[in-house]
C-alpha cells in the first residue's frame, strides 16, 4: 500500500495527539485520531484514560457526527469489543466513515485483527502500516504486555564516568544533575509500577512516587523482597499508591507485614532470589505495561542475566567516585569476551552537564565475535 503524503501528515498529527495521553491511560494504550475529507481535518482526539471514550469517539464527537464519507487516521486498530467503553467500529461505522488507516493492528486478543475485519466486510477500505514503528515506540508497554504476557521492563541508572553508582560509603545523592533528576520524574510517571530492591529500601528509604504536576496517577511500587524484610515503616508503605511487596513463597510472612494491609505476592524461589519472570507475569495480570526499575546492581544484574531488560536508560554524570563503590549490573565474573552484553543505543542527549544514554540489548548476540578497541 501506498500512503500519501497527506495520509503520512495526518497520522503523524494522530501519533502527537496519542503522545497526549503518556501518563494518563494506563492500563490502555495510547491512541490518537484524525478525522479527515478531501484533503481537509475535519476533527482530532485522543484516549484521555481508561473508561473515558476512546480516541475515535471523541473525534467524531468533536466533529458534530460528521463522519460521511471521512477517513479516520488511528494509530491503532479500532476495538471490535465491548470492554469499559462500546465497540469504536460502532461508532465509525454510524457515522458513515469510509475509509480507516491505521498505524498497527492491535494484539490484544479480544482484536487482532477483528475490528479490521468488521469494517472491511461492511465495504469500509482499512489500510494498515503507516509509522507503524512510531506507534510501537508509543505502546511498548501495552504491546508487550498483550504479545509477551510481561510489562516492558526500563532500567533508570545514573553513575560517574568511571561507572560507579555510588561511593564506598555508599552516599549516591547526588550523582546526576538536578535537570537529570526532573526527567527521571517523567519516566515515572508513564510508568505504570515501579520496581526496587529491598536492598534499596533498606539503605535509600525511598518513597518512589511521582513528583510532576501534570501527573495525576502514580505508579504502583514494587520490592522485590526475597527474604520478607520490608520494614513496615517505610517510606514506600505510607506514600498514597498500591504496593506490592514481592517475596517468596518458601519462607514466612512476618505479622507486621500482613497487619500493614500491603499486598504480600508470594512466588517461587530460582537460585536464592524471587522468580523474575513470575513476577512480571504477575504484574501483567494486574495490567501492568511499563515497569521502571531503580534499584541496585543485584537486581539490576539479575534482570538482565534473565533477558527482561528492554531498555536502559543511564544519566552519566562527569564526575569520578574512584574505587570501591558499586557497579551498574552485577553480572558476575566473565571468562571471555564472546560473554558481553551487547547494547544499541537508541538515544544521546544532555541533561544539564549529564549525558543520558538510552539503549536496549541485542538479542543473541554473546558469540557473534564482535570485537572492541
Amino acid at each position: 500500500m501506498t500512503f500519501s503524503s497527506f495520509d503520512h501528515e495526518c497520522m503523524a498529527l494522530a501519533l502527537t495527539l496519542a503522545a497526549r495521553g503518556i501518563n494518563s491511560t494506563r492500563p490502555n494504550p495510547r491512541v490518537g485520531c484524525v478525522l479527515a475529507r478531501d484533503g481537509r481535518v475535519l476533527a482530532t482526539g485522543w484516549h484521555v484514560a481508561a473508561g473515558s471514550a476512546h480516541a475515535e469517539v471523541v473525534a467524531l464527537e468533536s466533529a458534530g457526527g460528521d463522519g460521511q464519507g471521512a477517513t479516520a487516521y488511528v494509530t491503532l486498530e479500532p476495538c471490535s469489543h465491548h470492554g469499559r467503553t462500546p465497540p469504536c467500529v460502532d461508532a465509525l461505522l454510524a457515522a458513515g466513515v469510509n475509509r480507516v488507516v491505521c498505524a498497527m493492528e492491535d494484539p490484544n486478543i479480544r482484536v487482532n485483527g477483528a475490528g479490521r475485519r468488521r469494517l472491511q466486510q461492511a465495504g469500509v477500505q482499512v489500510d494498515c502500516g503507516l509509522m507503524a514503528t512510531a506507534a510501537e515506540e508509543l505502546n511498548a508497554g501495552f504491546l508487550m504486555r498483550m504479545r509477551s504476557g510481561r510489562p516492558w521492563v526500563r532500567v533508570k541508572l545514573a553513575s560517574s564516568l568511571d561507572g560507579r553508582t555510588a561511593l564506598s560509603n555508599g552516599v549516591s545523592q547526588w550523582i546526576s544533575s538536578e535537570a537529570s533528576r526532573a526527567d527521571v520524574q517523567l519516566w515515572r510517571a508513564r510508568s505504570c509500577a515501579i520496581l526496587t530492591g529491598i536492598g534499596t529500601v533498606l539503605a535509600d528509604d525511598p518513597a518512589l512516587t511521582v513528583r510532576v504536576k501534570e501527573s495525576t496517577l502514580q505508579p504502583m511500587r514494587v520490592v522485590a523482597d526475597t527474604h520478607w524484610r520490608m520494614p513496615p515503616s517505610s517510606r514506600v508503605l505510607r506514600e498514597p499508591a498500591s504496593v506490592v511487596i514481592a517475596g517468596s513463597q518458601e519462607h514466612a510472612i512476618p505479622a507486621a507485614l500482613v497487619a500493614s494491609g500491603v499486598e504480600c505476592l508470594a512466588l517461587p524461589e530460582v537460585d536464592g532470589r524471587i522468580d523474575l519472570h513470575a513476577l512480571l507475569r504477575a504484574l501483567a495480570v494486574r495490567e501492568i505495561n511499563e515497569v521502571q526499575v531503580e534499584a541496585g546492581a543485584d537486581l539490576c544484574g539479575a534482570l538482565l542475566k534473565a533477558t527482561l531488560v528492554d531498555e536502559i536508560v543511564l544519566y552519566q554524570a562527569p564526575v569520578l567516585l574512584g574505587e570501591g563503590g558499586p557497579g551498574l549490573f552485577n553480572l558476575g565474573v566473565l571468562e571471555s569476551m564472546r560473554d558481553r552484553t551487547h547494547l544499541r543505543v537508541v538515544e544521546t542527549c544532555y541533561f544539564g552537564v549529564d549525558m543520558r544514554l538510552r539503549l536496549r540489548p541485542i538479542p543473541d548476540q554473546p558469540g557473534s565475535g564482535n570485537t572492541g578497541g
